[in-house]
């Protein structure tokens, strides 16, 4: 039990006054009054503990992809193609999210492309095909008033399209104007670090959403391929998350993708409850985190127009 010695941590007077102050200087229309002058009547720490447990997996999926053929490789049926969990991936760093798409070997094969029936270019949608439209500036009527001929038209009454420079198509998006589409299967390989939190009920008053963003003092890490849930710690309720977790983890993961590493972690949260006077009422805030994040949800000068 020896291993799990700890106390309650605890800040001073002075780091929680500047912490206030920093928080308030922070928001716009804070005045900084009560940060600076307000009296401290009081100051209570709590024991928080937030177990948290990261689960870093590898899923793979794969699916049908193309590009304009120019030349490239096709090895379609030379020999079998591998299997999505066959195929050589790049080692992941844990515990970071990551993406890679590979070409699967031996399923290219060349195909006309499906979206300009091989022509290798498609109508322009601008001008439906006709390389030109009426002209803007003269409606079509080749004169300006005056019967002056227009000279943005040469007084044709039409101008060339700009999308396609008067050839009434433009090349082929998916194919780039080559006609045919090189074929085959990839894999998309995703690694994700899969994140669990339990924060220990605590009777501060601080919500516990407040927590999931700073750090605290470790008193617990484990990190292998598959954890074991938590024995011995002294709070039964982090014991009992520990087991919880570890168990959906292992069951949820292992179904759809691969677990490539697990790690735990136990923290001691430092949580300071300030209560403070300023104009004769009594007002509290939070000080918490190894960031010294502070909470003051009814902070008593919020007006811009407040007279320092």
């Amino acid at each position: 039990m020896s291993a799990w010695t700890h106390s309650i941590l605890s800040i001073n007077e002075d780091t929680a006054r500047e912490a206030f102050a920093l928080f308030a200087s922070s928001k716009s229309c804070y005045s900084s009054a009560p940060a600076k002058h307000g009296v401290i009547t009081s100051m209570e720490a709590f024991n928080t503990y937030r177990y948290r447990l990261e689960t870093f997996t590898e899923s793979r999926s794969m699916e049908w992809s193309q590009e304009p053929y120019r030349g490239q490789s096709v090895d379609a049926r030379t020999q079998p193609p591998p299997g999505r969990w066959d195929i050589p991936a790049r080692t992941p760093s844990f515990f970071v999210d990551d993406r890679q798409i590979i070409k699967v070997p031996h399923t290219s094969s060349v195909k006309s492309c499906h979206i300009c029936v091989g022509v290798g270019r498609k109508p322009c949608t601008t001008c439906a095909g006709a390389g030109n439209k009426v002209c803007r500036f003269c409606n079509g009527f080749g004169y300006c008033p005056g019967r002056v001929p227009c000279h943005y038209c040469n007084g044709g009454g039409r101008q060339n399209c700009s999308h396609c420079y008067g050839q009434g198509s433009n090349l082929c998006g998916t194919c780039g104007g080559q006609r045919w589409l090189l074929v085959y299967i990839i894999v998309i390989v995703k690694w994700t670090n899969n994140i669990d939190h339990y924060v220990m009920e605590q009777s501060s008053g601080l919500q516990k959403d407040k927590l999931r963003k700073v750090s605290g003092k470790k008193l617990f890490r484990d990190s292998k391929h598959m954890v074991d849930p938590v024995v011995g710690f002294p709070v039964p309720s982090v014991v009992r998350a520990s087991k919880c977790l570890v168990n959906e983890h292992k069951s949820e993961f292992s179904q759809t993708s691969r677990i490539l590493q697990q790690r735990q972690t136990i923290e001691l949260i430092p949580v300071t409850k300030v209560t403070y006077s300023w104009k004769g009422k009594s007002h509290l805030y939070f000080v918490y985190g190894n960031e010294s994040k502070v909470s003051a949800d009814n902070y008593p000068a919020t007006c811009c127009c407040t007279v320092m």
